[in-house]
């Protein structure tokens, strides 16, 4: 139904489709209505072409029950709506405070840029860009791939495969992203902030392909003739960018630079502000410095001018049109032999990203690939595939550009541009296990997620960037024990007496140390239950110290019994602390041995069967919901289980929790 129909006519229109559906011998239907300017995709999918979507012009004349109120006293409401808003400068949500670093593609090698070069780029050449900034918590990292206009193909390819090589080695944690020239996003220009785009190329790819198609080499000469056309925001987010020295080549929304030999000139068009003229004595600064230049103003150029430009002639006075970034739409990929199905989800939010599934955030002036922990190997390397994919499918058919840029985001590393399209919680992103496991650990924590401590990264150097901790990092690594090698699994309380009674002569044991499980299932939050009872366990051995150790043989490892230096008859003095490092070598490797056997042995409280039931009347309170089985006691588990409980924990996992449902304890 177009806008401007009356009530009358919708009524109509409804009252036509529905005796049509009725009439003859029609399947059931359902009847959509759709209003110009809200088109579905599968209304605009019925149709070969469709213009595209444009704002819906408002009328001046107020129809609002508001302003025939104020035309019937006598107000004039024509020209009292409300002007339209200014359109504020895209923000580029990330820290441009970063390290960057940039190399040219040449062939199949990378070649670093100094930094003096890092923002002058080729039309015809591929380049890399990384760039480290810091995040909430961590270092994060941005690799890029950038695609001239003119680039070939073999140094695209080379392009990314050598930017994937990178994320590799960096252990697949930066965000990565393609983009095309004339298609940058405002987090490239930001971080490059002052950006300059010359014709031709440097790389072997280039000169080899024009020499072979006998082709002029355009490639920028600081003594020809050239003219850049100037642009930008500001002096943090400005770009020059060369175009072809004719007249028609000029805008009168932007200010331009135009060489030859000695002679420079600046054009200012009459729509610029001076915010844009500024922009102007900023580039010159970098194209041609230390030059005498002549400032044109657009209706007052001089011969001269013109006859470099070849001539007058007509130009465009309206702005160059960037692709707008509408609202965000996510989809669920499914990617199989090369074959890319979506599912669109509506009303999203961060719960929607599963670790195990792949999802596509189109905002249209770019796209983001998110990829989840546990996905497979092989898609996450098939991750730009995908999203080429997408952009070739154009699944919502507004005309998506095969240049647009594509990000490849991982779990855990989102950067803040991609975040901002959700009410994100960086906490969940960075939880550990599959969705059920994440969702199960939410509910059981009242909706706040437990997290391991987050690790600090090191980055990686590319031929300047040091990664060699400063000194106070290093002290404080090494302040603990730096000769001791800790044991995996044992808790604090076991580490700190074992710091304050251990036999310094019996540090350099070349015998490993003991592998031991956790004291705690990975699943399970120590209770006050468990802690009572490990106290209670520490404070006996503890006790057992002051008590002269009865006589027994002690058993040495065998590099001490092998070492010749090794002393037969331990010194007096050290009698107690080589008694208590023993006591607790043989604690680990008890526990070691007991992996399988049932937590009450441990020291767990242990209730009646119909206390731990999920339907019971009389309910136990602060026990571990999701292991009420080891609450019973071996006799009682027997009965109920019908085997052993170090039997019944060998069992698949499956298994268990079908054992454990049957008797109402899951």
């Amino acid at each position: 139904m177009g806008r401007n129909t009356s009530l009358d006519e919708r009524k109509s229109a409804s009252g036509a489709a529905e005796e049509l559906v009725h009439a003859g011998e029609r399947p059931k239907s359902h009847i959509i209505r759709v209003i110009e300017g809200f088109e579905t995709v599968m209304f605009r999918s019925k149709f070969e072409t469709w213009p595209q979507t444009t704002d819906v012009p408002v009328s001046e004349d107020g129809r609002s029950k508001v302003a025939a109120l104020l035309r019937r006293q006598g107000v004039n409401v024509k020209g009292l709506l409300k002007a339209a808003p200014v359109k504020e400068e895209p923000q580029p949500y990330i820290d441009v405070t970063g390290n960057l670093q940039v190399w040219r593609v040449s062939g199949q090698e990378k070649i670093l840029l100094p930094a003096s070069d890092q923002s002058k780029f080729y039309s015809g050449d591929c380049y890399i860009f990384e760039y480290s900034y810091p995040g909430q918590d961590k270092e994060e990292y941005l690799i890029g791939t950038w695609f001239g206009k003119n680039s070939v193909e073999d140094e695209r390819a080379s392009a990314i495969s050598l930017a994937s090589k990178m994320v590799e080695s960096l252990k697949s944690l930066p965000a990565q992203a393609r983009i095309y020239e004339g298609n940058e996003p405002i987090q490239f220009f930001s971080i490059f902030q002052s950006f300059i785009v010359f014709k031709g190329g440097l790389s072997y790819g280039y000169k080899n392909y024009i020499l072979e198609k006998e082709l002029p080499d355009e490639t920028y000469n600081e003594d020809g003739i050239a003219l850049f056309r100037v642009q930008g925001s500001g002096p943090e987010n400005m770009q020059a960018m060369q175009v072809e020295p004719v007249a028609s080549s000029l805008n009168s929304s932007y200010c331009y630079i135009l060489h030859s030999d000695s002679s420079v000139f600046t054009w200012s068009g009459n729509l610029t502000t001076p915010d844009d003229q500024e922009l102007v004595e900023r580039q010159l600064d970098l194209i041609k410095p230390n030059v005498q230049v002549r400032s044109q103003k657009e209706g007052s150029e001089s011969e001269q001018f013109w006859d470099l430009l070849g001539g007058k002639t007509e130009y465009p006075s309206q702005k160059i049109g960037r692709e707008p970034e509408c609202d965000p739409h996510l989809f669920s990929c499914v990617f199989t032999k090369g074959n890319l199905k979506m599912t669109e989800i509506y009303n999203f939010d961060q719960d929607d990203l599963m670790t195990e599934d792949i999802y596509i955030l189109d905002c249209h002036s770019e796209i983001f690939v998110w990829m989840g922990q546990q996905v497979d190997s092989k898609n996450k390397m098939n991750a730009l595939t995908i999203g080429e994919k997408f952009l070739e499918h154009d699944f919502l058919l507004e005309k998506l550009s095969r240049g647009t840029p594509v990000y490849i985001i991982r779990e855990g590393s989102e950067p803040p541009f991609f975040t901002r399209f959700f009410e994100w919680d960086s906490a969940k992103s960075a939880m550990h296990g599959n969705s059920f496991q994440r969702k199960l650990a939410l509910v059981k924590n009242g909706g706040t997620p437990i997290l391991d401590k987050p690790k600090r990264r090191t980055p990686v150097s590319y031929g300047g960037r040091s990664s060699v901790p400063d000194k106070s990092q290093r002290s404080r690594s090494m302040s603990f024990s730096p000769d001791r090698v800790r044991v995996r699994g044992r808790s604090p309380a076991f580490n700190a007496l074992a710091a304050n009674f251990e036999n310094p002569n019996a540090r350099n044991l070349s015998t490993p140390p003991p592998v031991v499980r956790k004291v705690y299932p990975k699943s399970v939050t120590p209770d006050s239950a468990k802690l009572a009872s490990k106290s209670a366990a520490i404070a006996a051995i503890t006790a057992s110290f002051e008590q002269p150790p009865p006589a027994r043989q002690v058993i040495m490892p065998r590099s001490v019994k092998a070492s010749p230096e090794a002393p037969k008859t331990p010194p007096a003095s050290n009698s107690k602390e080589n008694s208590m490092s023993t006591k607790i070598d043989s604690l680990t490797i008890q526990e070691d041995v007991k992996e399988g056997e049932a937590e009450d042995e441990e020291g767990l409280p242990t209730y009646p069967y119909e206390r731990l039931k999920v339907i019971s009347i009389d309910p136990v309170s602060e026990i571990d919901v999701t292991k009420r089985e080891t609450y019973l006691s071996s006799a009682e588990f027997k009965e109920k289980f019908g085997m052993a409980k170090d039997a019944f924990y060998r069992l698949p996992k499956w298994k268990q929790n079908k054992l454990k449902m049957a008797l109402q304890l899951f």
